[in-house]
């Protein structure tokens, strides 16, 4: 697979070296784009699939291509008497409606976009076009939402919007900290953790305290409400958590970057230490033990991405972080 995408009409990656750009606006085309990406390198811009396809107001669902935003569902939304405008200024979810999907952020009361979702219509890496619902094909499913894009390229998403209703009815803004002086922005490396709402006072304390004692500067917090899911395969979810972000400042150097990983690893660690753990799409900076301790299934959802996808077309920047993070299968298999 030699596919770039881009949401935009981009026909290049730089001046010197350009590439062919296809712009898709149906299922059809965006298979027809992925096949042909596997013969030669090809910008596939997606930025059109943004369109409300089908609005079944009876049955209570709405199916929208993959780059449709929060904020053009609120609009359509509104004509079946579902007012889903608190998804479009909810922090920490993604704009679109496939981005949110794919890493199966958690929506305006705490619940994961996955527990929205009643069908997926994506394309895959032989350029197949398939679709996973909650009564059919639900194993697949399961793999699509949440599994940042490795299974497939998103076309649709079909939501229920009784489910969307009720989240946006219990909708909860991020409660916000400065711990320090504002700061022009550009400066900050962000750390995130998952900790259970008891014990998030403690933890607080004790990143303040461990901060001051590393000489990390601590800039200020956000915390959002995360509620448990049990829809996807790689869930993040497991509990009701506390979703904890903190902004690290560092030097703009090698020396800085690697504190600031240090420090997300050790903001990690206590996490997991008071009962906790750490959004897998954030997981750049943890360690081996930490990502084993947390996610013991993503040996198994690499596996079944090898079952689906035996040639690794479809890649990405995650996908091959943790890939290389757990090593081969057997070695996996023995530490697991």
């Amino acid at each position: 697979m030699q596919a770039t995408i881009v949401s935009g009409a981009q026909g290049a990656v730089g001046p010197a070296h350009p590439i062919p750009a296809v712009r898709v606006r149906s299922a059809l085309e965006l298979r027809s784009a992925l096949q042909r990406a596997r013969r030669q390198r090809l910008a596939v811009d997606v930025s059109e699939l943004d369109r409300v396809l089908r609005l079944d107001c009876a049955g209570g669902l709405v199916e929208v291509q993959a780059r449709t935003t929060w904020r053009a569902l609120a609009a359509q939304a509104q004509q079946a008497g579902c007012d889903a405008s608190p998804f479009a200024s909810t922090e920490g979810l993604a704009p679109t409606i496939g981005e949110s999907v794919v890493s199966n952020a958690p929506g305006p009361d705490g619940r994961p976009v996955a527990t929205h979702v009643e069908a997926a219509t994506f394309v895959t890496a032989d350029g197949e076009l398939r679709r996973a619902a909650r009564h059919g094909n639900r194993e697949l499913l399961q793999l699509i939402l949440g599994g940042h894009g490795v299974f497939g390229m998103l076309y649709s998403v079909t939501l229920r919007l009784g489910s969307l209703a009720h989240s946006a009815r219990h909708a909860e803004r991020a409660t916000v900290r400065d711990w320090q002086a504002p700061r022009p922005p550009g400066a900050a490396r962000v750390a995130e953790a998952l900790v259970p709402p008891q014990r998030l006072e403690q933890f607080l304390d004790s990143v303040r305290t461990q901060a001051a004692e590393r000489r990390v500067e601590l800039a200020g917090v956000r915390m959002r409400r995360a509620l448990a899911e049990s829809e996807t395969f790689l869930c993040w979810a497991t509990r009701e958590f506390a979703w904890v972000t903190l902004q690290l400042r560092s030097r703009p150097t090698l020396s800085g970057d690697v504190q600031a990983s240090e420090a997300h690893r050790w903001i990690i660690a206590e996490a997991l230490r008071l009962g906790g753990s750490f959004p897998i799409a954030a997981g750049f900076d943890a360690s081996l033990d930490q990502v084993l301790a947390c996610y013991p299934q993503l040996a198994a959802f690499l596996a079944a991405k090898r079952r689906y996808d035996p040639g690794e077309l479809l890649q990405n920047g995650w996908y091959r972080h943790f890939k290389r993070l757990l090593g081969p299968p057997c070695t996996v298999r023995w530490a697991a």
